[in-house]
């Protein structure tokens, strides 16, 4: 089973996040309601098992909280995929929302990067501000070493938006670390 265990602990943050690559169970408790149903969202469409329990300093606000996971969340991930032979290597998903089409592709490259250009027509949603989207997928793409890129095509929903944006990057994920042989896939030998 390709998983990893991972724990954090700042003065704003306590965490503790296992993911298991090859599926499990869903459960996700960050504070942050709006979140937690996107991280579950993430977790079903990629078919990954995800145990998150997040404590942070929310009467901050949810900025340390939401990038404190991506970072989690990105560090397991890279550890799960190990040296990544097998893999499919790259992912492309597109999900509609009512009226917003989003897309993601990327590639688990060890070469992180992110590109991401989903404008957020409210400023939250619930508790969740829009903006922190943006910092979870950076801090999420930097520690797992993949290059994301990420766009809403249109919408006029900031929750329809920010949905789809999650629900594509697990399903990218899913198709692209899909064991498909034992070879590494670069012309390198190396990712």
């Amino acid at each position: 089973m390709r998983t990893s265990r991972i724990s954090r602990e700042t003065k704003e943050t306590q965490i503790s996040l296992t993911l298991c690559l090859d599926g499990g169970e869903t459960r996700v408790d960050t504070g942050i309601g709006f979140f937690d149903h996107m991280l579950t969202a993430f977790a079903f469409y990629s078919g990954f098992g995800l145990e998150l329990k997040a404590v942070g300093d929310l009467n901050v606000d949810g900025h340390h909280t939401v990038e404190d996971v991506g970072i989690c969340l990105g560090q397991a991930l890279r550890e799960a995929l190990g040296d990544k032979r097998g893999i499919a290597r790259f992912g492309t998903a597109f999900v509609p929302m009512d009226e917003a089409l989003c897309r993601t592709v990327l590639d688990i490259s060890n070469r992180p990067f992110l590109v991401y250009e989903a404008e957020m027509p409210q400023s939250a949603v619930g508790a969740y501000h829009s903006c922190l989207t943006e910092e979870f997928m950076r801090a999420f793409a930097v520690n797992s070493g993949i290059t994301l890129h990420m766009s809403c095509l249109y919408g006029k929903n900031a929750h329809h938006i920010t949905e789809a944006l999650f629900k594509s990057l697990g399903l990218a994920l899913k198709v692209a670390a899909a064991v498909e042989g034992d070879g590494v896939a670069s012309a390198k030998g190396l990712l």
